[in-house]
């Protein structure tokens, strides 16, 4: 006699709709289990949501400086390993890359840390200074244009609006005097109007000057150094043809970067030279561990309650490959039920997030469907490792 085969709909429908159909009465017989299971899963998508946030911003808050800078190409010392931590740079190349037709600007920009004084509490901080010719437009903050004829002025710099409040409400405070003084350094200088470039993981907070206000800043600077030549070409200008020519002609103590270069070098750094981009990929393996272990606890222990059941299946005709894809489709369902809620729950961390640390986190769909990916991996590898006791539902045993 033929053994009963499921029915009702073609027969690719039915081989995905049944084993769904199944596995979520199996899973709703039990409600509190269910939720646990849910827990867990969304336990694990929070935290990987949150540890590839936090990569996330980490690293485009490291480069975001240098991103915002609209150079073709620029010239850096090899020994440079993060811009927080320049290595000097011979200022005489710049001039030396002017030589080529095809550069049309060779702007030296300056970078240094030096300490601020809030000027609400007189506590002192850690700021990031910048310097570079302002007209030269080889670099660009919002803001930067509106200030720029008032910073050709002596001492005077222009804030960033997004640094940590630790500086002081100096927003407000430029808004009801206009510009003000501020000690910076051991120097008191002029703050003339705001820029928007944001903290990073080098530096709290950020002000833009002119060349000559920060070589009166820094005077130990030796003035035949820089830190970084941002390199405008000609239009039209093939980019890789003049890097490539650049190298040529100049000597081997710097080296020539485009854009993309030199975003990824200071990415590199974050994510290879220091153990931050490790933690957090190693917190997002370990959410998922965690969760693994509690969906595989509660499929197996569902299969095990079951296991009769499974039998029956068996006896009366349905394969073991029919009854493990009920188990993938159990599986399935705790990734999308543990998913949605988690994700839900992440984009609203974001925001909490990054309204306390001012870093550029926030929920994108390539992000999402990652994480959706893991941790529906997650789960059926639980799935997998639990389908091991479908070996144990022999008719022949059970009854």
């Amino acid at each position: 006699m033929p053994s009963p085969k499921p029915a009702a709909g073609p027969r690719p429908l039915a081989a995905l709709l049944l084993p769904l159909r199944l596995a979520w009465r199996q899973l709703r017989a039990e409600r509190a289990r269910l939720f646990s299971a849910m827990a867990g899963v969304m336990f694990a998508a929070v935290l990987v949501f949150m540890q590839l946030g936090f990569r996330s911003a980490l690293f485009d808050s490291a480069t975001r400086l240098l991103a915002a800078m609209e150079a073709e190409l620029f010239l850096m010392n090899p020994l440079t390993t993060a811009s927080f931590r320049p290595e000097p740079l011979p200022r005489i190349r710049a001039h030396q890359a002017l030589a080529l037709p095809e550069v049309a600007q060779a702007v030296p920009v300056y970078l240094a840390q030096t300490t601020w004084r809030n000027p609400e509490d007189g506590s002192r901080r850690a700021i990031q200074m910048i310097g570079f010719d302002i007209e030269a437009g080889a670099v660009h903050f919002e803001g930067l244009d509106a200030i720029a004829p008032a910073l050709r002025r002596i001492d005077a710099v222009g804030f960033d609006a997004r640094s940590r409040p630790e500086f002081g409400d100096v927003a407000r405070l430029f808004g009801e005097r206009g510009p003000f003084e501020v000690q910076v350094g051991n120097r008191m200088v002029d703050v003339v109007g705001l820029v928007s470039i944001g903290p990073s993981f080098g530096a709290d907070g950020n002000l833009v000057m002119n060349e000559v206000n920060f070589r009166r800043m820094v005077r130990e600077r030796h003035p035949s150094n820089t830190d970084l030549v941002a390199i405008r070409l000609a239009p039209g200008t093939d980019v890789a043809a003049a890097q490539a020519r650049l190298r040529e002609i100049l000597p081997r103590d710097v080296v020539v970067l485009t854009h993309a270069q030199l975003v990824a070098h200071e990415r590199n750094y974050w994510e290879t030279a220091t153990p931050i981009g490790f933690i957090f990929a190693f917190g997002s393996v370990m959410g998922l561990i965690v969760g693994m272990v509690i969906v595989y606890q509660i499929l197996f222990s569902d299969i095990a309650n079951h296991l009769r059941e499974y039998a029956t299946l068996k006896a009366i005709g349905y394969s073991n490959f029919y009854l493990a894809r009920v188990v993938m489709a159990a599986a399935l369902i705790l990734a999308i039920i543990g998913f949605l809620p988690g994700a839900a729950l992440c984009i609203w961390l974001y925001d909490v997030v990054a309204s306390a640390t001012f870093l550029p986190l926030a929920m994108t769909p390539e992000r999402a469907i990652m994480v959706f990916g893991l941790i529906f991996g997650m789960c059926a590898t639980a799935g997998l490792l639990a389908m091991r006791k479908l070996r144990d539902a022999s008719p022949a045993d059970m009854f």
